[in-house]
């Protein structure tokens, strides 16, 4: 059996700017404003106008928030086939490398179109640090290799391979890996269906 520090095959993702392109090219086909994305997806215009112009990347969260208000979704943005399947052997996963600072996401669902959940494994380098994001809905995360140090509202946790978070993404939260080697989490996250969603 693999263990959780063996790095799968990095799958090339578009470039900070080609992502940009792609939202600024969706919302303005929806006649949308920055801040209307922004006030949407519960981040800042600065944030959404960094990812916009290739500056800043986006978290996975984030990204399915920005898809989300743009009436689309990941795939579509980065222009790969949605492959929904209630069974996905462990070698035909998709996964996404999203900016420049190492990050690896393993998509592990949702199977089927509709689901209320989705689930991932995520790579990060060490000292990296995620946005502060809040925002309706709920999210788990059990660590299976590394060190983080995750800030939820106005608490602290020092989290180490085998513990979990779990709370309500309407606290403002944040996370930084603190271990010297690259943090191995695996995530479970509701999106509550929206009228945007409705519209996919």
């Amino acid at each position: 059996m693999d263990g959780p520090n063996k790095r799968r095959k990095r799958t090339a993702g578009p470039e900070p700017t080609q992502l940009g392109n792609a939202i600024r090219y969706r919302r303005k086909a929806l006649k949308k404003t920055l801040e209307d994305v922004a006030n949407e997806a519960g981040l800042t215009t600065g944030f959404i106008s960094q990812v916009e112009r290739g500056i800043s990347s986006p978290s996975l969260s984030s990204f399915m928030s920005i898809a989300s208000c743009l009436q689309t979704n990941i795939e579509q943005l980065l222009s790969v086939p949605e492959e929904l399947s209630e069974y996905t052997p462990k070698d035909k996963r998709q996964t996404y490398s999203l900016g420049t600072a190492g990050r690896l996401y393993e998509k592990l669902g949702p199977g089927f179109a509709g689901s209320l959940l989705y689930s991932s494994i995520i790579h990060r380098p060490p000292g990296h640090i995620s946005e502060k994001m809040q925002h309706d809905g709920e999210v788990f995360c059990y660590l299976l290799s590394g060190q983080l140090e995750y800030h939820l509202g106005d608490e602290i946790f020092v989290v180490s391979p085998g513990d979990t978070i779990h709370h309500d993404t309407s606290k403002p939260h944040f996370s930084k890996v603190l271990s010297d080697t690259e943090a191995v989490e695996l995530w479970v996250c509701t999106s509550p269906m929206s009228d945007a969603n409705s519209k996919i």
